[in-house]
């Protein structure tokens, strides 16, 4: 193994100098799938001359020719032979070099994104959802790494789509990193335009928390997963749920997926009491999920998987059964079966359907990646027909009772473009589906959007740089005491939320979900937010705690993500489909005090679809991060929640006004609400003339 100072050194080098050894092309990580051709041949000299200025001209004869065999090979240029020798995960804050102990924490961040154990394709620097890219390639990450490790706390690192465009002056309270990922001119943005401009080497998918330094393995989304499925299930059963947690135990949940966001649903429908199953049609990611206890038993035919769900559905079990294979298969053969299903939904990577996040039926995983790369009108042809069916089973199931909901994941979407029955009142608009109304609900309508969104409560999570489980257990005891406490004056409208996220905390270490760095997530309102955040602040500070703490949450928030089809979906006012509270929301973490920021176009939906920021605060036990986390906290929930209540959605507008007898200094305007009665017979009136 590396000596540390080696592995200091080697950061502090940057990109080298001098030819470092060959990569072997390892078959056992998980790779992305090659890309197809879609440069022209000055497009591909103009990719090669983007990729040759990170190095010096002696190096461009030979490294010229390998990174045209690289971009004709896997459709990327990923500079493979600069990949580091040393392992890359979230080590102990004070192993990174540094001048600045902010920038050590973006380090120790960083490299989890990059983690063989959290990282989807971790050679492509992909961490998940097919493309949601830290880097465009190694020279970048290099770079990045060597800037981090030598700026001091009057500097800014600039970062454009993974390219670290240097460091500039600032202040201590500025931002130390300024992310931004894939923003293009609007009629730039289709999803042929980001395989271009990615080829090209100047833009990339970021994702949410991929591309901004933030993921923290499957927890992130296994507890936004838990509360979903937890609600699904009181939908469905009418309970309420046991001290546990558990919600109508013996309930069955069908879905698909089990790369990096997606995979989380299994652990999460486990938390939840349910039966799942889950499809993938991935044999590596079943192997991972598997291997990582998140699923409890795999199988490969379908004539072995129906007994046992029925079994499971008999003893109410709680388990977690993984089928491998394609999902139309299974649901199909549940329809065939006349299996009741209680709860159904999908993880697909259809944000990303022409490139590996959607796979058509009757071909193996090999034969669509070559399809994929050699016929992608055909793939895409195939992708389509599946969609068409995958609907089709879902509307026999849902006929017979089964709960669906869409994930946020672009599936309604597709499948309307494919040409599936899945509208219910209007058709597509000009192909956008702007009007467009579906027969099902994204789970942002029916669950997180009224019940968390509205009253402030989403994704936070946190992240102990020591690397250190006696740290974390400690920040868990003091969210526990936080939340207990709330609960204790908390209106009626936000108890069953505090109730399911204490539940939560107190059962986080049994649950045995950290995978990579010392991460929770629970979800809170701004309140619990600011007052976790201040009591883990003062526990650093008392030395309770070991090591700077960094603040942090999903995109997938309040404030930090519009998306007209995820989480600004019951957003009814017509402005779902602009981006200025992403972008406010950008902004005011960045001069509240942030430690980095990031906006991205892309995450979850896809390309062109959303406009997502996040952040990351680093907590020293200092005043100044006291006084930072009260106002940047503060803002980034405030934010949206004032938008949800001026598109006069009453929970906002319960949740603000609230806020607002606590805050003086907060005034925002509040919506009038019109009466029904007269704009209908306002209209009835008219059309009698």
């Amino acid at each position: 193994m590396m000596e540390l100072k080696e592995f200091q050194e080697q950061i502090l080098n940057g990109i080298p100098k001098t030819l470092p050894a060959e990569k072997i092309y390892d078959e056992t990580i998980n790779h992305a799938p090659r890309r197809k051709p879609i440069l022209s041949a000055d497009e591909k000299k103009l990719a090669l001359q983007n990729a040759l200025r990170y190095f010096e001209a002696t190096l461009h004869p030979f490294l010229a020719k390998e990174f045209l065999h690289e971009l004709e090979t896997y459709g990327r240029i990923y500079m493979h032979r600069f990949r580091p020798d040393y392992k890359i995960y979230a080590r102990p804050i004070l192993d990174y070099p540094h001048q600045s102990i902010q920038a050590a924490a973006i380090m120790h961040m960083l490299s989890n994104n990059l983690d063989y154990a959290i990282a989807q394709h971790p050679h492509e620097l992909i961490t998940y959802g097919g493309n949601g890219s830290v880097f465009q390639n190694w020279a970048q990450y290099l770079l990045t790494m060597q800037y981090l490790a030598t700026m001091n706390d009057e500097q800014t690192l600039v970062l454009y789509s993974g390219h670290a465009m240097g460091l500039f002056p600032s202040h201590k309270d500025a931002p130390r990193v300024v992310i931004t990922n894939g923003l293009m001119i609007p009629n730039y943005s289709k999803p042929d335009d980001w395989e271009k401009f990615n080829a090209l080497g100047v833009t990339q998918y970021g994702q949410m928390t991929a591309g901004s330094f933030m993921y923290i393995g499957p927890q992130g989304i296994v507890h936004g997963t838990c509360i979903t499925l937890m609600n699904a299930a009181r939908k469905v059963a009418n309970s309420v749920s046991s001290s546990s947690g558990r919600v109508g135990e013996g309930l069955l949940f069908v879905t698909c997926g089990l790369g990096g966001m997606s995979g989380a649903q299994p652990k999460a429908a486990k938390i939840a009491g349910l039966v799942s199953v889950t499809a993938e049609i991935n044999p590596k990611a079943v192997h991972t999920r598997h291997s990582q206890g998140w699923v409890d038993e795999v199988f490969e035919n379908l004539n072995l998987l129906i007994p046992r769900i029925k079994t499971a559905q008999e003893n109410k079990e709680v388990v977690s059964l993984a089928y491998l294979g394609n999902v139309v298969d299974l649901w199909e053969r549940l329809v065939f079966e006349n299996i009741k299903v209680d709860i159904g939904s999908d993880q697909s990577s259809l944000h990303n359907p022409w490139a590996g996040g959607y796979y058509p039926v009757g071909l193996s995983l090999t034969e669509s990646n070559q399809m994929m790369a050699t016929d992608p009108n055909k793939f895409k042809e195939e992708v389509q027909k599946t969609l068409v069916r995958h609907i089709n089973a879902v509307n026999k199931l849902h006929g017979k009772g089964m709960y669906f909901f869409d994930y946020g994941n672009a599936f309604l979407l597709e499948v309307g473009r494919a040409g599936g029955d899945v509208y219910a009142t209007l058709p597509p608009v000009l192909s956008g589906h702007v009007g467009a109304t579906f027969k099902y609900n994204s789970y942002v309508q029916d669950i997180l959007g009224p019940i968390c969104f509205d009253y402030g409560f989403g994704p936070f999570r946190w992240v102990c740089t020591s690397a250190k489980e006696n740290d974390l257990r400690k920040t868990d005891e003091i969210a526990l005491s936080v939340l207990e406490e709330m609960y204790k004056t908390a209106p009626s409208e936000i108890k069953q939320q505090l109730s399911d996220n204490i539940i939560w905390i107190r059962d986080a270490m049994k649950n045995n979900l950290v995978v990579g760095s010392q991460a929770r997530i629970l979800y809170a309102d701004s309140e619990g937010r600011v007052k976790i955040a201040e009591a883990i602040n003062k526990a650093i500070a008392a030395k309770e705690i070991s090591a700077p703490v960094v603040l942090g949450r999903d995109h997938h928030d309040v404030s930090g993500t519009d998306s007209p089809y995820r989480e600004t979906s019951n957003i009814y006012d017509g402005s779902k489909f602009t981006a200025d509270m992403a972008v406010q929301n950008f902004v005011g973490d960045g001069f509240r005090g942030a430690t980095w920021v990031s906006l991205h176009n892309g995450g979850g939906v896809g390309w062109g679809e959303v406009i997502n920021g996040g952040f990351g605060l680093v907590l020293d036990g200092s005043i100044e991060a006291e006084r930072k986390l009260k106002s940047m906290l503060f803002w980034d929930v405030n934010n949206g929640i004032a938008r949800r209540s001026w598109a006069r959605n009453k929970e906002a507008n319960f949740a603000i006004k609230r806020e607002m007898e606590r805050t003086p200094n907060l005034k925002i305007t509040l919506p009038n609400v019109v009466d029904e009665d007269l704009l209908t017979n306002l209209f009835k009136t008219k059309n009698s003339y």
